[in-house]
């Protein structure tokens, strides 16, 4: 019992951001509470990501919003996951495209590639852009893996066009972040990306792919409800306290 319980409370810094502007609903303020964990369990990992939390290195966060609860939780149903006519086209498009899964790594391609994606989402979308340094993206990308933390390399004819960071859970898969070369965009290597997470989960006997939170309305997350079926969680409840989620369905249509 002591073991478990050292498990689901490991050794941490525990604390919280001051507000800052957010990037899903213009004029709102973010605040985020903050766990830094050294040594984070697979078992510690899956109960946090499960009642709605994220990770980036070696922190695990989830948002604290003063009167705002619009960002929830979502996880797709990996075991009776139903393709759309557009996703077989996506698979089918990346016959050729060589797929590597193994720890995270840091090379001056990934930095190369990172930046590069984030200068043309910049171009397109607006979003705040600044070339990433060597330590932020091991900060963000690499520290805090330990054994449960991958990368899913996308390489075509020997080179690297896509970065999936992922963790792989006690009951599923966590989509950390995905990046990829926009000269590729022609292969949808976005959705290919959490197609191949589906198929993994499958392999694996893993039944969610934890998807991390929905806004109505947000641009950025506009893909999301296209993967079905899928949960969706409201809160962030006690880590000692079973999560409640529920079948959510956008009603996407397939295209």
């Amino acid at each position: 019992m002591n073991e478990e319980l050292d498990l689901l409370n490991p050794p941490s810094t525990d604390f919280s951001m001051l507000d800052y502007d957010c990037a899903y609903i213009p004029g709102n303020k973010v605040r985020m509470n903050y766990k830094y964990v050294s040594n984070a369990s697979k078992k510690f990992a899956t109960t946090v990501i499960a009642r709605g939390w994220r990770r980036f290195g070696k922190y695990f966060f989830h948002p604290i919003c003063k009167d705002c609860t619009q960002c929830k939780s979502i996880r797709i149903d990996a075991k009776e996951y139903k393709y759309t006519k557009s996703q077989r086209k996506a698979i089918k498009r990346n016959v050729d495209t060589q797929i590597i899964i193994q720890e995270p790594t840091l090379t001056q391609a990934h930095l190369n590639l990172y930046n590069k994606y984030h200068a043309f989402k910049s171009a397109t979308d607006g979003w705040q852009h600044r070339n990433i340094s060597q330590r932020e993206y091991h900060e963000n990308f690499v520290d805090g893996a330990h054994d449960f933390g991958k990368e899913v390399l996308y390489v075509i004819d020997g080179v690297l066009v896509g970065v999936d960071l992922i963790d792989v859970l006690d009951d599923g898969i966590s989509s950390i972040y995905f990046y990829y070369d926009p000269d590729y965009a022609r292969l949808s290597l976005g959705t290919y990306s959490l197609l191949y997470q589906i198929k993994l989960a499958g392999i694996l006997e893993l039944p969610w792919i934890y998807l991390g939170y929905w806004v109505d309305g947000c641009k950025a997350f506009a893909y999301k409800p296209k993967f079905q079926p899928q949960e969706i969680l409201d809160g962030f409840p006690d880590l000692r306290k079973e999560p409640l989620w529920e079948i959510w369905d956008e009603g996407t249509p397939d295209i």
